[in-house]
């Protein structure tokens, strides 16, 4: 499977399928808005609004599966967009790890592994996805998106 053959479905309820970002270079984060890395928010908004015009997406997937999200989708928008500015694509609540997970984070860390192996470890675990569609790179939670600003770059 290709990421681009895979749908997913924005905080709005519209479904798509992930080749509207062919040629594209993306960003995937898994986001909670009760997490205490919320700070990366305005890196992560920082960098979309830097480099937007270079064909630079950064993708938002809330995940309760750590306990640091609030209810509903439309909630963890809302609360991006007014608390923090996040103006980047924000999507349905997922499950990133086990039987449950999202198909993109099934392959997401299929691709990649991380401290804890295949898992995602915590929140705002991000994936660097290169203009073809290749998932170049995951980064822990704890990578400020400005330390691998020059990483991005590479791939603009």
């Amino acid at each position: 499977m290709n990421i681009y053959d895979i749908e997913v479905k924005l905080d709005n309820g519209e479904e798509y399928k992930l080749d509207r970002y062919n040629g594209k270079t993306l960003l995937i984060v898994n986001t909670a808005t009760k997490c205490g890395l919320v700070g990366q928010f305005n890196e992560l908004e920082s960098l979309y609004q830097k480099y937007a015009s270079r064909d630079f997406v950064v993708l938002g997937f809330p995940s309760n599966q750590f306990k640091q999200e609030v209810a509903t989708a439309d909630q963890a928008s809302q609360a991006c967009r007014l608390t923090y500015g996040v103006t980047f694509p924000m999507h349905e609540i997922v499950t990133v790890n086990g039987e449950e997970a999202h198909p993109l984070f099934k392959l997401l860390t299929e691709e990649t592994k991380g401290f804890l192996g295949s898992r995602v470890k915590w929140n705002f675990t991000k994936f660097l996805v290169d203009k073809e569609g290749n998932i170049i790179k995951r980064f822990a939670p704890t990578d400020k998106p400005s330390k691998f600003e020059q990483e991005i770059e590479k791939y603009l």
